[in-house]
C-alpha cells in the first residue's frame, strides 16, 4: 500500500494500519519511526479503545471482567485493505471474537489516508454495530525520527506550538500512589530534552489552543502534526539516546492512580450509541 506524488513517498501495513514510511524521494529523509527491539517497537499506533490502560488493568461491564493490552486493540490487530488506488487508502476492522472477549461491544474501525504535496491526512471513522451505548476514547502516537539528518542531535531539535501557550501540564506519579497533579505552564517553544520527559515519564499537557505542534531540526526540516480538537497532547519517548520522538494528540489518557469511576466516567471517555459513528482526524506536514 502507498500513496506517491513527484516529491514524497508513503507507505502503510495492515499491523495497526500505521504508516510505515514517510519518504522525502528528493533529500532521502525518512520522517517516521520505523521501530526497533533496543528503544520502542512501535510507529505509530491508534489508540483506541482506551489510551494506556485502567488502574488495575481490568475493568468491569455488567458484572463481567475484562481485559485489554496496553493502549486497546487497534495496535495489535491486522486490518483489513479496503483501498489502496493511488488516491487514497483505507483499512478497516470489524469487532471479533477475539476483540469483544477483551471489549464487548461490537464496533466497526475504518482509517483512511490522503497525502497531498507534502502533507498527509490521517481519517478516522469509529461506528457502533451493537445495540448498547459504547464507551471509549481514542489518541494517536505517532514517532518521528529526531534527528532526522545526519550530523544533528535531539536536543537540537525545538518543539513549537502555534501560539503561546497558557495550558496545563498532567503531572502524575510514576508509582500511581497518588492521583495526578495540574501545574500551569507557559510553553511557544521548548527545546527537545530527554531529561524534561524522562522527569515526568511523559509530557503531557491539557487544553492547548494551538492548531499545530511543530518538530523542526537544525537543518530546518522536520514535521507537523494538528492537534486542534484534542484535549490532550503528549510528547514521549522510551529513554536517554532514542533517536525518535512522540507526539500525541489523545481525547483521554491512562488512570494514573487508582479511580473510583467506573469504565463508562473514566476522565476522557466518550459515550457511542448504537449506529452512531465518531469522526476524527489529524495531519502530518513534513518539511
Amino acid at each position: 500500500m502507498k500513496l506517491e506524488n513527484e516529491r514524497y513517498e508513503v507507505t502503510f501495513v495492515e499491523k495497526g494500519g500505521e504508516i510505515y514510511s514517510f519518504t522525502d524521494k528528493q533529500t532521502g529523509l525518512q520522517y517516521m519511526w520505523q521501530g526497533d527491539n533496543d528503544n520502542w517497537g512501535g510507529k505509530n499506533p491508534s489508540l483506541f479503545p482506551i489510551i494506556g490502560n485502567t488502574y488495575t488493568k481490568d475493568y468491569q461491564i455488567d458484572g463481567k471482567t475484562y481485559a485489554m493490552k496496553n493502549h486497546g486493540l487497534i495496535r495489535y490487530a491486522t486490518l483489513h485493505c479496503k483501498k489502496d488506488d493511488g488516491k487514497e487508502v483505507i483499512m478497516e476492522l470489524d469487532s471479533s471474537e477475539e476483540t469483544l472477549a477483551q471489549y464487548p461491544f461490537p464496533f466497526h474501525y475504518e482509517i483512511a489516508y490522503t497525502l497531498k504535496d507534502n502533507k498527509l491526512t490521517i481519517t478516522y471513522h469509529i461506528t457502533n454495530t451493537g445495540e448498547n451505548e459504547m464507551p471509549f476514547t481514542f489518541g494517536l502516537h505517532p514517532g518521528f525520527n529526531c534527528p532526522l539528518c545526519e550530523g544533528e542531535k535531539f536536543e537540537e531539535y525545538t518543539l513549537s506550538f502555534t501560539n503561546e501557550e497558557h495550558m496545563q501540564q498532567l503531572v502524575f506519579d510514576p508509582d500511581k500512589k497518588h492521583p495526578y497533579e495540574l501545574k500551569d505552564v507557559v510553553i511557544k517553544d521548548m527545546p527537545c530534552s530527554y531529561e524534561e520527559i524522562e522527569n515526568f515519564a511523559t509530557l503531557i499537557y491539557k487544553d492547548a489552543r494551538s492548531a499545530y505542534l511543530t518538530l523542526k531540526g537544525p537543518k530546518g526540516h522536520g514535521a507537523t502534526i494538528s492537534i486542534a480538537g484534542y484535549p490532550y497532547v503528549a510528547i514521549w519517548t522510551a529513554k536517554k539516546g532514542a533517536p525518535f520522538i512522540c507526539l500525541e494528540p489523545w481525547y483521554g489518557h491512562a488512570d494514573f492512580s487508582e479511580v473510583k469511576e467506573d469504565f463508562y466516567h473514566r476522565e476522557g471517555t466518550m459515550l457511542l450509541s448504537p449506529g452512531k459513528t465518531f469522526t476524527t482526524a489529524y495531519t502530518i506536514e513534513v518539511f
